[in-house]
């Protein structure tokens, strides 16, 4: 039994060492095992803290997450360790102390396997960097394992760890969840802290209004358990709200807005047919889903690109140009031209307009408290791909349209898997209103219950 302990959830991790069944390391002890066996053909995990984790973990408090294997992604900080986020430069960045998360996952008795790997500035939907190299996909090594949390997503793929950290600022955790066929929430802006001590400078605003902290887990129940330790308070994020997990529940069945083509963008058939199934699950668990696109999503998107550039060109840029491969410069690059560059007139407008979008979307929501959507408009893309040309970086950009027009919106939205096509997985998202993470994942479940958890099929094949 103790050589599969890699293959269990966490909540049944949690509750065999609380009632004495395992020891508090036996899992971690499993994990490190499994990681020492598949890490090396994708590079997920980069710095491995395995050893010291499991020995102190017989000495860690007893907490809802006791005895868990966790893994940290790259660009938050640990303290005595480099935040680095995929830069060479970058390594002599040592934290100072831990991150909230970090805290809050070590408070509950987690044991942090390693860190995981991270895109140069964090900053593409793919995951490779000149420190630590690329990683793979591990369903499909030709295809992008999703970034910037691509290593958080392949690792817990694989069984490195049962929950894995990661962040969203334009879907850095849905689409490496998507990507490597496991679950995952983006929560609601102010739903977990989050703070680096080593950061010289505080985030650009753009940054403080749409990036977020989050678990990713092969089960929808992992990822809420996640969730909770997560987010409990920190005093060093003034966005932090502490708002209870569960709401109200709704009076009769909850209506779902389904849309595959928002903003009239084009989608695959492989996506069009993961949202066909996925609204037949929530059909079935009782949902009421109809076909409705929700108001505004390409001028949404718009504001995000032009809101997001104009931060990370003012506080970044330099650094960017001055540290960064060729590679992440190009991106960068193409990413800059498919966006405006405001002058202060336009942010301040670009920044009122926001408001604009969040009063309509709360409307709709209104009628539909969730929308079943793409979480990108077409599969996980080949590797490489989003260097291949300026022309190929604007198609990436319009395809993960709904993907990042949900950050300026700062609602939660969980991403599922919904099965495979050509060996890869697919999946679908649900947007859910501002702090309904649990009407995100009840309906996430429903799905998950429907077609299994994908990742066990990925054991399967050795």
């Amino acid at each position: 039994m103790t050589a599969e302990l890699w293959r269990w959830s966490a909540g049944r991790i949690a509750a065999a060492v609380a009632a004495g069944e395992i020891a508090p390391a036996a899992a971690g002890e499993a994990a490190a095992a499994r990681m020492a066996a598949v890490n090396e053909r994708v590079n997920a995990v980069t710095v491995d803290l395995s050893a010291e984790a499991i020995s102190a973990a017989a000495d860690a408090a007893p907490g809802p997450l006791q005895g868990v294997p966790v893994t940290i992604k790259e660009n938050t900080d640990q303290k005595g360790l480099a935040n680095a986020n995929g830069v060479p430069a970058f390594t002599d960045n040592i934290a100072p102390d831990d991150a909230p998360l970090v805290a809050n996952l070590k408070g509950a008795g987690a044991v942090v396997l390693g860190r995981t790997n991270t895109p140069e500035f964090s900053l593409r939907w793919s995951t490779d960097n000149p420190l630590r190299g690329p990683t793979a996909n591990p369903w499909n090594p030709g295809r992008t394992p999703g970034g910037s949390s691509g290593g958080a997503a392949a690792a817990v793929a694989l069984g490195i760890g049962a929950i894995a950290h990661g962040n969203d600022l334009g879907g850095s955790l849905r689409y490496p969840a998507y990507c490597c066929g496991v679950a995952t929430i983006r929560p609601s802006l102010g739903r977990v802290p989050a703070y680096n001590p080593s950061a010289a400078d505080e985030r650009p605003p753009s940054f403080q209004l749409m990036s977020v902290q989050g678990p990713i887990a092969r089960t929808v129940a992992d990822v809420r358990l996640g969730l909770s330790v997560m987010m409990r308070g920190d005093a060093r994020d003034p966005w932090w709200t502490g708002a209870p997990l569960e709401g109200p529940p709704e009076a009769g069945p909850i209506r779902v807005a389904v849309t595959k083509s928002p903003a009239d963008l084009t989608c695959h058939p492989a996506v069009a047919q993961a949202i066909d199934e996925a609204a037949g699950h929530l059909e079935k668990a009782g949902y009421v889903v109809e076909e409705a696109d929700p108001p505004g999503v390409a001028e949404i998107a718009a504001c995000w690109r032009d809101l997001l550039a104009t931060d990370a060109e003012v506080m970044m840029g330099e650094s960017i140009r001055a540290n960064g491969s060729a590679d992440i410069q190009a991106v960068f690059d193409g990413f800059l031209s498919g966006a405006e560059a405001l002058g202060l007139r336009d942010y301040v407008q670009r920044l009122a307009l926001r408001t604009r979008h969040l009063r309509d979307w709360a409307l709709f929501q209104e009628d539909y408290p969730l929308v079943l959507a793409p979480v990108s408009q077409e599969p996980p893309f080949p590797m490489g791909d989003d260097l291949l040309s300026a022309a190929r970086r604007a198609e990436l950009l319009q395809s993960q349209t709904l993907l990042y027009a949900v950050n300026l919106l700062a609602l939660p939205s969980a991403a599922v898997p919904t099965g495979l096509h050509e060996a890869t997985p697919m999946g679908v998202q649900l947007i859910g209103r501002r702090f309904r993470e649990d009407q995100c994942l009840d309906a996430a479940e429903a799905i998950e219950r429907e077609v299994g958890v994908l990742a066990e099929r990925l054991w399967e094949r050795g």
